[in-house]
């Protein structure tokens, strides 16, 4: 996402935000925006694969979400506009429901239905490869952010200014943050800096065995979940060695979120427009997620489960046994990004549009990435558009990163999640949109003036796909 050119759009934002004189009066003003515009948006996605980040890099990610946003932008007078934005996002996931993957119905039920061809057992039992039934299977996450904008005069120079918070299970963010914009060259050119800021708050939920190791301490077989349960070594013996001494819950949970972006825009000419940006991210705090297990290769394994799945634990196979965690990913507490890139915009004809755009991406836990895709909108008519389009992206993996139980207990940092690591992807889209200038439908005092329906198919060589559908819909007062 990131890199270099630093002097180039420190000098340009030193002459962009150069306050150029508004002294010269305007006889006549438009309005930033005539009405109150509105926005439906709702998209679901689904996914699968075979890399569950909970379950120590292999399980299924099998995940569907259903999301919804309004967005409703307000004219408050001929200069300033009020934009709110809220949206609502529920999902269910398999490798989230596998923080406790033995719970007493569904996957980890201690017994089964008739066309359950694994063997009854008396106690809980999981599997990486079939989602639980436990809380964490599902979830809602609830956001909104609020952004005022002021437009000059001559509406060259334009300044914004948000605040946003979302909420889930075990996550809290609040953001806050402003930018400003310049335009010159008769609006041919325009540059931009924005500033953000988000203060989260994790409430850590760990997988069940740790919970409960932190929870009773060295006598936790004995107690809570553990009490009465039979744990099992690699050979399918019964055994009380489990003990995961690497494991300490965080201290302090808060992560911290800073972000500089710097962007140039420029119509070179009557069919060419090209824009380019440079971006400046910092974290800090508890950059792990809490509740994804790492397995040690120099550590002695354990389960909870049917011991005939043992020796297939790592295939789909495996119907019935759960292997318990040596410790949680361990990350840095701090995270240095640096993301820049372009885009290109070229008018072919009435008819054709060429759409590229390219970004390069470097930070300090050693991932570097290249991201680069291509949209043809083709315009059918004077209100309808279709447009295919092609994105690919490639990563080089992060130095904490290793599979399924290839760690070693002796490191300071590491994660077994396949975001993480090498891989490459492309996603294919097709989209089909709808413009009318005219709004000639309408619903109460509103006029329609767009409508967008998408598709698009993703593919990682390292087994996770999904597919996404997106639909938008925007309202103007009349």
């Amino acid at each position: 996402m990131k890199n270099k050119i630093i002097f180039l759009f420190t000098l340009v934002s030193a002459v962009a935000f150069s306050q150029e004189s508004d002294s010269t009066q305007v006889a006549y003003k438009k309005r930033v925006l005539e009405g109150i515009e509105v926005d439906f948006l709702v998209s679901y996605y689904k996914q699968d694969g075979v890399h569950s980040s909970v379950s120590g890099g292999i399980g299924s990610e099998k995940l569907t979400d259903l999301a919804s946003n309004i967005i409703v932008a307000i004219p408050l007078n001929d200069d300033d506009v009020l934009t709110v934005d809220m949206g609502l996002s529920a999902y269910t996931s398999a490798s989230s429901s596998n923080i406790n993957p033995f719970n007493a119905t569904g996957a980890s039920g201690g017994g089964g239905d008739d066309d359950d061809d694994r063997a009854p057992v008396t106690g809980p039992y999981g599997t990486p490869w079939q989602a639980s039934s436990g809380a964490s299977a599902q979830d809602v996450l609830g956001s909104a952010v609020v952004n005022y904008s002021h437009s000059s005069d001559n509406r060259n120079f334009i300044w914004n200014t948000n605040v946003s918070f979302s909420n889930e299970y075990d996550y809290t963010s609040i953001g806050f943050g402003g930018g400003m914009s310049k335009l010159f060259n008769n609006k041919n050119s325009e540059v931009s800096a924005k500033a953000n800021v988000y203060l989260d708050q994790w409430r850590p939920i760990y997988a069940t065995e740790l919970h409960e190791y932190a929870k009773y301490g060295l006598g936790f077989q004995n107690n809570g979940f553990f009490n009465g349960v039979t744990i099992l070594d690699q050979n399918g013996n019964a055994s009380t060695s489990y003990l995961p001494s690497d494991f300490k819950v965080w201290n302090s949970t808060n992560r911290n979120s800073y972000s500089l972006s710097l962007s140039f825009s420029q119509v070179a000419t009557k069919k060419m427009q090209f824009s380019v940006f440079f971006d400046i991210l910092q974290q800090q705090g508890m950059l792990s997620s809490p509740y994804n297990r790492v397995y040690f290769a120099d550590i002695a394994n354990y389960y909870i489960g049917q011991a005939q799945y043992i020796p297939v634990y790592e295939t789909t196979q495996n119907r019935g046994v759960y292997q318990l965690a040596d410790d949680i990913e361990r990350l840095p507490g701090t995270r240095f990004k640096l993301p820049f890139g372009g885009r290109l915009n070229y008018y072919i004809n009435e008819r054709l549009s060429l759409r590229t755009y390219y970004r390069y991406y470097w930070d300090d836990w050693g991932i570097t990435s290249h991201t680069a895709s291509i949209e043809l909108p083709i315009k059918l008519t004077d209100k309808f558009t279709v447009f295919p389009m092609y994105r690919y992206y490639t990563q080089d993996a992060s130095k904490y990163f290793a599979p399924f139980e290839t760690h070693l207990s002796t490191e300071k940092y590491y994660t077994s999640d396949y975001d993480l690591s090498t891989f490459n992807a492309s996603q294919y889209g097709f989209g089909v949109g709808y413009t009318d200038i005219l709004t000639s439908a309408k619903i109460w005092k509103f006029g329609l003036k767009s409508m967008d329906l998408r598709f698009n198919h993703y593919d990682r060589n390292d087994g996770l796909n999904a597919n996404i559908i997106t639909f938008g819909i925007k309202f103007v007062e009349q």
